[in-house]
């Protein structure tokens, strides 16, 4: 899918690329190629259950140290 803007009578440049930006974000390919550049898989059951363990650790020995 290609944007296109076609000049108008009596359109100055400065206009023309201005309508062209908007027709660009309008079509929202800038921002699906934003999207997946980054793209982060979901971290999946294990690395989600060790995290929870490791954070409640961290947890206790800091509570533990609030006393001392």
């Amino acid at each position: 899918m290609r944007v296109t803007v076609v000049k108008k009578q009596k359109e100055s440049d400065e206009r023309l690329i201005a309508r062209f930006n908007k027709a660009v974000q309008r079509s929202k390919k800038i921002q699906r190629i934003r999207d997946t550049r980054y793209n982060v898989k979901k971290p999946g059951k294990r690395f989600v259950r060790t995290a929870a363990i490791k954070r409640e650790g961290y947890r206790a020995a800091r509570e533990k140290q609030k006393f001392y």
